[in-house]
C-alpha cells in the first residue's frame, strides 16, 4: 500500500560544512496524525520543505503520496496543504481576498468556493473581519488566517509547522477539535513545541535531531524505555528538604529533590510507597501523588536539557 509519506536515505547538504538532514527514514500512514519533534535546529523545517517541494534534496529519496518530490512537484502540491511558520499572507488582499486566491489557484468550483471560505471564516473567528486586511490583523488572527488558507482546498495531506504558535487558547482548542474532525480523510504531519498536543493527539510520534531520527512510535512505546522506578510528588507544609534526613536511609528511594514545599521521590516499585509513608510518619505532608511520566521526560531525554540557538 502507498503511503501517505515515505522517506529513504534522505539528505539535504549545504556544501561540506553543514548537513541538515542525513540518512533519513521515515513512513507515515495514510489517514494518520503524526508529530515531528525536535529540539529548533534538529532539521524538521528542512524535512518540510523538501517534502513540500519547495527544496531539493542532496540525495536519497522522498515520496508523498507515491509521487517522487523530484518529479512530480505540480502533482504534490495539488495534494497538500501547508501552514508554514511565517504567516505568509498577500498584504494587499482582504482576508476573503486571500482565501479567494488560494482556491482559485486549486481550481475549486466558484460555489464550493464560496461556501467553504464561509465556513472557514466562521470557524476561525474571523468571520467579521473577511473584507479587512492582514496588517489590520493581531499575530494570532493572521495565524488563523493561514490556517484557513492551508485547510480551504481539502488536502489528501496537510502539514503543519509549528500551526498553534501565537494563538489563544480559544484558539488553540478550535483548531485542534477541527483538525480531529478531518482526522482519517485527510493525513496531518505537524510540528509542535507543545508536546501535550503531540501527546493527545497525534497516532505516531518521532523524535529528531542533528538531521537524523533518533525514536519513533506511540506515545507508550516512546515512554517504555524510561519506566525504571515510580515516581511520586510529595508536598509538605514546610520546606521539604527538612525532611531530607527521614528518607536518605530507605532503600526503595532510589533518588529525591526538593523544591521548596515539594519533593520528589524516585522509588524502586510502586509497592515502595508504603515504606516511603511509614518513613514519613508524623511529618505535615499535604498531598502525595503518582508523578505519570510524559512526553516532555522523553524528549528530554533523547535530545538533552541543554538550551539550543
Amino acid at each position: 500500500m502507498i503511503k501517505a509519506i515515505s522517506t529513504k536515505s534522505l539528505e539535504k547538504r549545504y556544501g561540506n560544512s553543514f548537513t541538515a538532514l542525513s540518512d533519513f527514514n521515515l513512513e507515515v500512514e495514510k489517514g494518520s496524525i503524526f508529530a515531528l519533534l525536535g529540539p529548533n535546529g534538529a532539521g524538521k523545517t528542512t524535512l518540510i520543505r523538501i517534502l513540500t517541494t519547495l527544496m531539493r534534496q542532496s540525495s536519497g529519496e522522498a515520496l508523498v503520496e507515491g509521487f517522487d518530490t523530484r518529479f512530480h512537484g505540480r502533482e504534490i502540491r495539488s495534494l497538500t496543504g501547508v501552514v508554514p511558520q511565517e504567516n505568509s499572507l498577500d498584504r494587499y488582499l482582504t482576508a476573503r481576498e486571500n482565501l479567494e486566491l488560494h482556491g482559485r489557484l486549486h481550481g475549486m468550483p466558484a460555489p464550493v468556493l464560496r461556501a467553504k471560505i464561509d465556513e472557514l471564516l466562521e470557524l476561525m473567528g474571523l468571520a467579521g473581519r473577511r473584507n479587512d486586511f492582514p496588517d489590520t490583523f493581531s499575530g494570532g488572527m493572521q495565524r488563523r488566517l493561514v490556517i484557513a488558507r492551508a485547510l480551504l482546498h481539502e488536502p489528501k495531506l496537510l502539514f503543519l509547522d509549528e500551526p498553534t504558535t501565537g494563538l489563544d487558547p480559544q484558539s488553540r482548542r478550535a483548531v485542534w477539535e477541527y483538525i480531529r474532525s478531518i482526522a482519517g480523510s485527510m493525513t496531518i504531519f505537524l510540528t509542535t513545541h507543545y508536546l501535550e498536543e503531540a501527546e493527545h493527539l497525534c497516532d505516531r510520534i518521532a523524535i529528531m535531531d542533528h538531521g537524523r531520527m533518533i525514536a519513533q512510535g506511540t506515545t507508550h512505546e516512546l515512554k517504555k524505555p524510561l519506566t525504571g522506578g515510580t515516581t511520586y510528588e510529595v508536598e509538605f507544609e514546610s520546606d521539604a528538604s527538612a525532611f531530607f534526613d527521614l528518607v536518605k536511609k530507605m532503600n526503595c528511594v532510589k533518588g529525591f529533590s526538593f523544591e521548596g514545599n515539594t519533593a520528589l521521590f524516585r522509588l524502586e516499585s510502586w509497592e515502595c510507597l508504603s515504606e516511603l509513608a511509614s518513613g514519613l510518619s508524623g511529618a505535615p505532608v499535604r498531598r502525595i501523588s503518582l508523578r505519570e511520566r510524559t512526553l516532555e521526560d522523553v524528549f528530554i531525554a533523547f535530545t538533552g536539557s541543554g538550551v539550543r540557538e
